[in-house]
């Protein structure tokens, strides 16, 4: 070891190397990098302290019809555990003070009771909860961490992102949190979830926020953010903090093959539940943005058959008569790759960002039409909660055996132009017109794509077609243009449209 008044002797350099370790050890801060620092001081002991009596227990109970056509099972004097499981049945069959009540064989009301999560967001009483927590429930009661018990009212419930907004009546002003930005947390980020997980009030758990734009299939809106922080049965409605004690989500499911916490959870991210809070306690429902097209996902494969490069945006597969996208000038086959100035990266981000988007807004869009971008300008309606889903929805053809004249076959397909009897047949709707798939060969391009006997084929390359020697036309065209896929546009009965990318290498 080298020092300015030259070399020191091994024994010295040994004790000075001692004592510089030493000193490292009891200040590791200095040495250690700083995700690492983090990770060694952290503690959520006073982020708990400022957050856990903002959070409650949502309990409710409702009276539902019982058969009562089996007693309760009687058990033998002396069965270890016999009070308890008792008790159990009489909970479970029994009225609301645990009384078993009348005989056999009648069907009877009985209260059922559930629980959850929630969490004030203004001191006057206004609580957020889930959807599912209190759905059916003629009585709920939020439980303070103080113990606390006040009756509470719902202001307004959103099923499609399964919000609820409730209203207490304190005696003096509650503590409320805040709601943060979901949109800047980052994946590996703490957070902690506070709630009421099987019964177990008051419990506080932690994880990092695992992933983003996570979608379930629960519902048009997906995009949870996902933790693996626990959360178990009862979690549900509870707030997900970030380390500033900003709630950037609602815990509302789990993936779980047990019912237990394998480490897989999922909230509603704050951007996007904060629009429907605001609404809801302004409103009493929802009122969500509506442009009223039914869109598709796009593949690798429609991309290229649509000619715009990569897979992105969402392909508009359908038009509702005289709705908002209608009257802007969309089409069938355009592709909204930019929406009120953001970027639409995949189809299912496209519902989310028009639902957020104020009723009678008038917004810029860019759409792909025919491989070149066109601006567009359209006036956002209001989606009434009753309108049906506009996801494509499973197509069922009709199972009865098609006529000895099928015509064409193309593909695998068995194709024939709309008649009479073929629309009476398969129940077309008599405003679709095109070419009626009447039998499908099994092991076909046609059969791996899902089509089946009872579509209709609307258009093919993007150009109309109405009978067999159409489509085959169409397809020569194609291969004469080296192309190796067609993009097939087909309709259900009912004139549902969707894309369908079909092999044409082989005739």
């Amino acid at each position: 070891m080298i020092s300015k008044f030259g070399l020191l002797s091994r024994k010295r350099a040994g004790r000075f190397a001692l004592l510089a370790m030493a000193a490292l050890l009891a200040a590791p801060t200095l040495w250690l990098p700083a995700h690492a620092q983090r990770a060694r001081t952290a503690d959520f002991a006073d982020l708990v302290d400022d957050t856990i009596d903002t959070v409650v227990n949502i309990s409710t109970s409702a009276r539902v019809e019982a058969n009562r056509s089996s007693p309760t099972p009687q058990l033998p004097p002396g069965v270890p555990g016999q009070e308890l499981l008792e008790e159990f049945f009489n909970r479970r069959f029994g009225d609301q003070d645990g009384q078993r009540r009348g005989g056999g064989g009648q069907n009877e009301q009985r209260r059922v009771a559930s629980q959850g999560s929630g969490f004030v967001i203004d001191s006057s009483g206004i609580i957020v909860t889930n959807n599912h927590v209190i759905d059916g429930a003629d009585e709920i009661n939020a439980i303070f961490h103080d113990g606390k018990r006040l009756k509470a009212t719902v202001l307004g419930r959103d099923p499609r992102l399964d919000i609820a907004v409730l209203k207490v009546e304190p005696t003096s002003p509650l503590k409320a949190t805040r709601f943060g930005d979901s949109d800047k947390a980052r994946v590996g980020e703490w957070v902690m979830a506070i709630g009421n997980p099987l019964g177990f009030g008051g419990t506080v758990t932690a994880g990092i926020l695992s992933a983003r734009n996570r979608d379930i299939n629960s519902g048009p809106y997906d995009s949870y953010l996902q933790t693996d922080a626990p959360i178990n049965r009862g979690n549900s409605g509870g707030p997900l903090f970030n380390t500033n004690g900003e709630v950037i989500g609602i815990n509302t499911a789990i993936v779980s093959p047990s019912g237990g916490s394998i480490g897989i959870g999922f909230a509603i991210p704050a951007n996007l539940a904060m629009p429907v809070v605001q609404q809801l306690r302004e409103f009493g429902e929802t009122r969500r943005g509506w442009i009223g097209v039914r869109l598709q996902a796009i593949t690798d494969e429609l991309a290229t058959d649509l000619g715009i490069g990569k897979a992105r945006g969402a392909l508009v597969a359908g038009l509702t008569k005289d709705g908002p996208a209608a009257k802007a000038g969309l089409k069938t086959g355009d592709v909204i790759i930019r929406f009120n100035g953001r970027d639409v990266a995949e189809m299912r981000e496209l519902p989310t960002i028009v639902a957020g988007t104020p009723n009678g807004t008038t917004v810029p869009i860019v759409v792909i039409r025919t491989g070149k971008e066109t601006p567009l300008d359209i006036t956002v309606g209001r989606l009434e909660e009753n309108d049906p889903d506009r996801k494509d929805k499973p197509v069922t053809g009709d199972k009865t055996p098609p006529p000895a004249d099928v015509g064409r076959s193309i593909l695998g397909m068995s194709l024939s132009g709309i008649t009479q009897e073929l629309r009476k047949r398969y129940r077309i709707n008599d405003e679709l017109k095109g070419v009626v798939i009447t039998k499908v060969d099994g092991g076909s391009p046609a059969a791996e794509r899902g089509l089946q006997a009872g579509l209709v084929v609307t258009e093919v390359g993007q150009e109309t077609v109405s009978s067999a020697a159409d489509v085959q036309k169409r397809l020569d065209a194609l291969r004469g243009q080296g192309r190796k896929t067609a993009l097939f546009l087909v309709a259900n009965a009912q004139g549902e449209l969707r894309f369908v990318t079909l092999n044409i290498e082989s005739k």
